[in-house]
């Protein structure tokens, strides 16, 4: 079939819905009737042919057998598919034999949906369909419908046929069908503005993606494939990559391909299935539910593996699957990576939980057959948005994701695609290629391919999609990474780089620098220590309002300040307002702040630059003065009357004895020499083999993101240390992260225009204004 007889096809079904449902369903539920009666119309023709057979069997297991329960395996034989219907009726009998009286109709359509064997049974339900038929059927236009799908006028089945004016109304092949359920399940997203990952994967995409993954390996294939998609709503790549390996004249593949998929959509399920059962394929293969929450496929290894998954979509319903609190329990999203110091440590592989798009290319890479029981190991495609490259700090779920299948020699390539290829969404979109088993030339090395510039300009939009790749683009991009290119010319619209796979990688180092405080006593500061921390504003309100009384008896007014906390929006439960009448959480901090200006009485109000002296100085006075104040007491009253100043001392945190083993131990962990020792936070003394370490000071911490391939030590000294000397790494902080940014690699500098030339631009657009000023004062 054309592809101009597939969209006549598409137009006339399309026309059903305004020409029969409009006053019976909302346009948003055209989808609900229109997708389901093309599946069971497209069954029903291709069951039409051997009906007879099929009944003749039922008749030969009841009568002359005296089975009560059917065997399956007769009547598939005797139909000639994997599905069957054991009603006498078909879609044309039902239209044929209708009358006046919609509960017949309705009585003999529900019979001919129960006489479908279980598969086919399971798609009915799916579609909720026997409810809609019924509810079809009460407002009138169940008949409508069921002529409109019988019409001569169209052709649903795989044979040609003639209408009745004698012109030919070519087959419709499983392909075809496969292309009118995308085209129409395509306008049904347009209508009712579906969400930008849930669109349908464009034909010339799904057909980058199978060159990509199947042409390295031609004439090397195994005589027996298995293609997995985890996200494959209608079937869309489970069915061109079968038919590209079969079809193609490159190919021509004689082997046998199973396909499998999930799907999470009961309607997309629906149709992915009933599309598997019309080929023959074995429906079993494709599964409903989430991806996400069972490891359905747990047990199961896949040579190729293509999808399109949802993308910017939350998977916080199906979290609890996936993670008990904070540790993770799916095996899948656990992977074993070694930390700065080489300790292999099993880590969180989970993206934050707005957006899952990398945890069904987790679900792919687990799946990954190993190339000892194939040959040729397994390859992935998979489309994901920009955020799957640098999404994540280090450490986090994403960057775990990137870290683990870069350093594994898992990405073979990216390629970066056109904005508005696809139909409701405009993004820039990546199509990630996976492969356990690379050649030697590509061994520790990615390819990432720009082809942002290679597109052609629709005629007509479709949706958001108004640029496609032509077939020569695609050529070109396969040709590119099939020849391993490692670069391209600066005017060529696909752009090419090469990288080595530590190149993606970074160490992310906190720089620390050491705490100065001053330290004075005031009113101000001690006031603070009147409240405990956790309820500081309802306390402040209430001390300002009812003085020393708090420190009494506020149990009468208990009432009152319930409804001064929900006027104020305090966020207060009954426990806590119950907590701030009480005596004891008036009493406790009342103590520490009396111990406070107790200090204040003998310390004065003097400023102290030396924080160090400050404290020794109320140890001191403590002890002196018999004030027993705790370590937290004191903890608590210093960092009240203490800030930060920067022509403050160094707070001092300990000083150590560093000697022989103890150094040698430090050395080893440290990578460094005993004079690079403050480079890290180990400032030596007058005294041979003491240091002094600082108090950080938390507000001046930064970060610093330090390639792999670089020494830690020497970034710190040339680009770090000459600006802030004082500063230290904290090596213990190291974490390591993988990022691939598209933009940084591929970005063209375009120089600034001259001074000359902006100047000659502005005098000619003064000259213009003046003439047409001049224009309109002369008309």
């Amino acid at each position: 079939m054309t592809h101009h007889s597939h969209n006549k096809l598409v137009s006339f079904i399309w026309s059903i819905a305004d020409d029969c449902l409009r006053d019976v369903y909302v346009r948003g539920k055209y989808r609900d009737i229109i997708l389901p009666f093309v599946v069971l119309r497209r069954i029903d023709s291709l069951l039409e042919v051997s009906k007879d057979a099929v009944l003749e069997e039922v008749r030969y297991q009841r009568e002359d057998l005296g089975e009560v329960e059917l065997d399956g395996d007769g009547l598939r034989a005797a139909s000639g598919y994997v599905f069957y219907n054991t009603s006498p009726w078909t879609m044309e009998k039902l239209k044929g034999t209708a009358t006046n009286s919609q509960q017949k109709l309705i009585a003999n359509f529900e019979e001919y949906l129960n006489g479908f064997s279980s598969n086919v049974q399971e798609i009915i339900a799916k579609f909720n369909l026997h409810a809609q038929v019924r509810h079809m059927a009460t407002k009138d236009v169940l008949l409508d419908v069921l002529e409109k799908f019988t019409s001569p006028y169209i052709n649903l089945t795989p044979f040609v046929k003639n209408d009745p004016e004698g012109r030919l109304l070519p087959a419709l092949s499983n392909l075809g069908m496969g292309y009118v359920f995308e085209e129409l399940i395509r306008k049904f997203n347009e209508e009712n503005n579906e969400e930008a990952g849930e669109h349908f994967t464009p034909r010339e995409v799904i057909q980058l993606m199978t060159h990509l993954v199947f042409e390295p390996l031609k004439g090397n294939l195994p005589n027996i494939i298995t293609i997995y998609d985890p996200a494959c709503g209608s079937g869309g790549m489970l069915t061109e990559s079968e038919n590209y390996l079969i079809e193609d004249p490159a190919f021509k593949y004689q082997g046998d391909v199973y396909l499998y998929g999930k799907e999470i959509n009961d309607e997309t399920y629906a149709i992915c299935k009933s599309d598997m059962m019309i080929k023959g394929k074995n429906p079993e293969n494709i599964r409903v539910g989430s991806t996400l929450s069972t490891n359905e496929f747990a047990d199961t290894k896949f040579d190729f593996m293509l999808s399109n998954p949802p993308y910017g979509k939350s998977w916080a319903s199906e979290q609890k699957y996936i993670k008990d609190g904070k540790e993770v329990i799916d095996s899948r999203f656990q992977i074993k990576l070694r930390d700065y110091w080489g300790n292999r440590e099993t880590v969180d592989a989970t993206p934050r939980s707005s957006d899952g798009q990398l945890l069904f290319l987790m679900e792919m890479v687990d799946k990954m057959k190993a190339p000892t029981s194939n040959r040729i190991g397994s390859r992935i495609a998979s489309v994901h948005n920009g955020s799957s490259l640098f999404t994540g700090d280090a450490g986090s779920g994403e960057s775990n994701i990137r870290r683990y299948i870069i350093e594994n020699d898992l990405l073979d390539a990216i390629v970066q695609m056109p904005n508005n290829l696809f139909y409701n969404t405009g993004i820039t979109t990546y199509i990630w290629l996976l492969n356990n088993n690379k050649s030697s030339a590509r061994k520790g090395q990615v390819q990432l391919l720009d082809a942002n510039n290679l597109y052609r300009k629709l005629r007509k939009n479709l949706g958001n999609k108004n640029s496609e790749f032509a077939p020569e683009h695609v050529a070109e991009i396969v040709q590119a990474y099939l020849d391993n290119k490692a670069d391209s010319s600066e005017e060529s619209p696909l752009q090419i780089k090469q990288f080595k796979n530590a190149d993606f990688g970074y160490f992310k180092v906190n720089i620390e620098r050491p705490k100065r405080l001053k330290a004075q006593f005031t009113a101000a500061a001690l006031d603070e220590l009147r409240f405990d921390r956790s309820l500081r504003v309802p306390m402040a309100a209430l001390y300002e309002t009812y003085g020393d009384l708090v420190y009494v008896d506020l149990g009468n007014k208990i009432d009152e300040i319930t409804q001064r906390a929900e006027k104020e929006e305090w966020g207060l439960n009954k426990k806590q307002v119950a907590k701030l009448v009480e005596v004891a959480t008036w009493q406790k901090p009342k103590a520490l702040h009396d111990a406070a200006l107790n200090l204040w009485a003998h310390i004065g109000d003097d400023v102290f630059m030396d924080f160090n002296a400050f404290s020794g100085l109320v140890d001191e006075i403590s002890k002196s003065r018999d004030l027993r104040l705790g370590a937290a007491d004191k903890k608590a009253i210093l960092a009240a009357i203490s800030t930060y100043d920067a022509e403050a001392e160094k707070v001092i945190k300990k000083v150590e004895k560093i000697s022989g083993e103890k150094a040698a131990q430090l050395i080893r962990h440290l990578g460094c020499t005993e004079e690079q020792f403050p480079l890290f936070g180990y400032f030596p003394t007058a005294k041979a083999g003491e240091y002094t370490l600082y108090e950080t000071e938390s507000d001046l911490r930064d970060s610093e993101q330090i390639p792999l391939n670089e020494s830690i030590i020497a970034y710190f000294e040339r680009e770090v240390q000459p600006h802030v000397s004082e500063a230290w790494i904290n090596l213990d902080s190291v974490k390591i992260g993988y990022e691939i940014s598209f933009n940084k690699y591929f970005y063209k500098h375009t120089p600034l225009r001259s001074l000359e030339e902006v100047k000659a631009d502005l005098l000619a657009l003064e000259e213009q204004a003046d003439g047409l000023l001049n224009d309109i004062l002369n008309f």
